[in-house]
């Protein structure tokens, strides 16, 4: 099976996964004869990469870490952009737009990749459309980049501002997150969460089989649309927390509902058989329940870390989340193969479970015991709160500030 448009979205598992890609790839455009090149137990991966047509595998490797290097600068970064650009009130609509825009990235590569890489012209077209595109894209960024809005939008960014808030050291910064109280709780759910989305990306094709779903294009619908879920649930949840700032009985629902949909991915019911619609729709509302954690957490980090540095916090749970999904792909590989039959005696319930549904069903019920202990006060919430953004009103109307015009003193404090 080719999995070329499969990306997990993390980097450290994204990498493993390129490699039996190319190796995959490889074997399939080989002539007869030649197929065992691939394998990289029996000869070099280079060797392999050239008889296909490819460029050498270090050149591979190389590409792949310049694309792990690049990730970081937009995945740890949407918090301090909704910092920076939006009020109190989209604050976290706007994180799970940016967060989870990346999976429309992994859903397209599902679409596009899965299509066109299946034969060696295929992939040198598919890697030459995303050089294209993102040559596109990168120039487009900088034609309309902007560093900040001309008048902060919450109290909260303003009192930075005006305080002159200066962000420590990178190693000082990540020190002092781990001392606040509350921090490393949203820490836990946005590992979890990153790391159950991943390992699902990673199997897609293992675990639609066991629905009975094998023809590729079926497997880059099912993956595309796993995909999808997780952007809208990012933003339908995002929007309500917006409005609530109920961080923690909304990420207890969400892992909730994650235990829920897991198990469908791995049953198998003696009497009902394979079920595509059964499995499809868990999948879908797996990506509805647990993509929305993500960006939840993460600005609920920030909140109860505020004034911290944004960028830093997010950098920390994206190295944690994909550290442990990197980590737990050998074990989830194992469990794939692992079966737990439960009912036994009772026919119509009799069903067997997957050890890797089993794996992330633990991994999820043990970050909600964790998680019922969050206790933090909403640093930035309360200091929005005290200056009357609470319904994201304009800090330019709170109280206390003296207008002139359409200027004010604090304006001109923050130009200064």
């Amino acid at each position: 099976k080719n999995r070329m448009g499969a990306d997990t979205g993390g980097w450290a598992a994204h990498a493993a996964d390129n490699v039996g890609a190319i190796a995959s790839a490889a074997s399939d455009v080989l002539p007869d004869g030649m197929a065992e090149w691939a394998d990289p137990t029996t000869t070099t991966l280079t060797e392999a990469s050239r008889a296909a047509g490819l460029v050498p595998y270090s050149s591979i490797v190389l590409g792949t870490v310049l694309v792990g290097f690049a990730q970081p600068y937009f995945q740890c970064t949407p918090p301090m952009l909704s910092a920076t650009w939006f009020a109190s009130n989209e604050r976290a609509t706007a994180t799970a737009t940016a967060l989870n825009f990346n999976q429309i990235g992994i859903a397209v590569a599902f679409l596009v990749g899965g299509h066109m890489a299946d034969s060696e012209a295929g992939i040198h077209d598919y890697f030459g459309l995303i050089t294209i595109l993102c040559g596109i894209v990168a120039v487009g960024t900088v034609c309309q980049f902007r560093d900040r809005p001309e008048f902060p939008p919450s109290y909260s960014e303003l009192e930075k501002l005006v305080r002159g808030e200066k962000e420590p050291p990178f190693l000082e910064s990540v020190k002092k997150l781990f001392q606040t109280k509350g921090f490393t709780i949203p820490l836990a759910a946005f590992v979890c969460s990153i790391s159950i989305t991943n390992i699902v990306g990673t199997f897609i094709d293992e675990v639609m089989e066991r629905g009975g779903i094998t023809d590729q294009l079926g497997v880059d619908l099912a993956g595309a649309g796993f995909e999808f879920a997780i952007l809208l649930g990012g933003i339908l949840i995002g929007g309500y927390v917006d409005e609530t700032k109920r961080y923690k009985p909304v990420t207890l629902a969400c892992l909730l509902a994650t235990m829920f949909f897991v198990v469908p991915l791995g049953l198998t019911d003696h009497m009902l058989g394979n079920e595509p619609v059964l499995l499809v729709l868990a999948l879908l509302g797996l990506g509805i329940a647990c993509g929305p954690i993500q960006p939840i957490n993460a600005e609920l980090a920030v909140d109860v870390t505020y004034p911290s540095d944004e960028t830093a916090v997010e950098s920390v749970q994206q190295v944690g989340g994909n550290l442990v999904s990197a980590l737990m792909v050998p074990v989830a590989e194992w469990a794939l193969n692992q079966d737990y039959e439960f009912f036994r005696k009772v026919r119509p319930l009799d069903m067997d479970v997957r050890g890797d549904a089993v794996l992330l069903f633990t991994v999820a019920a043990v970050t909600i015991l964790y998680f019922t202990t969050f206790d933090a006060p909403l640093r930035r919430t309360m200091a929005d709160e005290a200056g009357g953004g609470k319904d994201g009103a304009s800090v330019l109307d709170g109280p206390g500030f003296v207008v002139e015009g359409e200027e004010t003193v604090v304006a001109e404090l923050v130009r200064k």
